[in-house]
């Protein structure tokens, strides 16, 4: 029965955190990915309204594209490399797999948290494996729950994740990927993607969205974002969300 109380507890904890989404339908947009690529990151960050950045730890532009971001205003979430499936380990420098025991998940959480600075939450890099498992995301949330002022965003790259569960069980704030807005490069895909967010948060009332610095994901963005008001949705940043 504990399973059904940490499912009731987590449905409680969307429905809390959503709770006035009633009124004008809102998008949450994160960006991911950021590290590597400086130009591709800050045109990321130059994006229109309260985008959150995801940067993924012990990459080479990680600090400066991280501290670029909060000087603009912008919120840094770190993007942890998360085990994608079991013959396939994480290819970043810093990143949980599943085979690290609870010493070695501290310990790397710490590293990659230390690597990127101003950070407000937590979301998962691919993770299709990882976030299946109990042991691991109950180990995970306990890291992330001692940072007090921390929040986790589940990118959901799985149906079976267990990651809600498990933020409810250790009382991490969270919230769930609804869209992707970039599953492939092409600005058709994209375009569709960006109109099912809409629809999705007129229906709804709330939506959370992930893309990518891609060159179609952010032209996309840097014409269609400021029309979003006119079209009554607010564009929110993660946090006002996930709180």
């Amino acid at each position: 029965m504990s399973w059904i109380r940490s499912c009731l507890a987590a449905m409680t904890l969307l429905v809390a955190a959503y709770a006035d989404a009633a009124g004008e339908p809102r998008i949450a947009i994160i960006i991911d990915d950021l590290g590597y690529q400086l130009d591709a990151g800050r045109r990321a960050i130059a994006l229109p309204g309260p985008i959150a950045l995801a940067v993924l730890p012990g990459t080479p532009r990680a600090a400066e594209l991280a501290r670029w971001a909060h000087d603009s205003g912008k919120e840094v979430l770190l993007h942890l490399p998360l085990q994608a499936n079991s013959d396939d380990k994480h290819d970043e420098p810093v990143g949980i797999d599943l085979d690290m025991s609870r010493e070695k998940v501290s310990a790397t959480f710490a590293m990659a948290l230390n690597s990127v600075p101003h950070v407000v939450g937590v979301n998962g890099h691919r993770g299709s494996l990882l976030t299946r498992h109990p042991g691991h995301m109950s180990w995970l949330m306990e890291e992330i729950s001692a940072h007090k002022d921390l929040f986790f965003v589940d990118s959901y790259t799985t149906a079976n994740s267990v990651a809600m569960q498990f933020a409810a069980e250790a009382g991490v704030d969270a919230a769930r990927r609804d869209v992707f807005l970039d599953p492939d490069r092409s600005p058709e895909t994209v375009k569709r993607q960006f109109e099912r967010m809409k629809r999705l948060a007129i229906k709804r009332g709330f939506v959370v969205a992930i893309g990518h610095p891609y060159q179609a994901t952010l032209e996309l963005l840097e014409r269609e974002l400021p029309k979003l008001r006119d079209q009554g949705i607010e564009l929110v940043s993660i946090s006002e969300l996930v709180r």
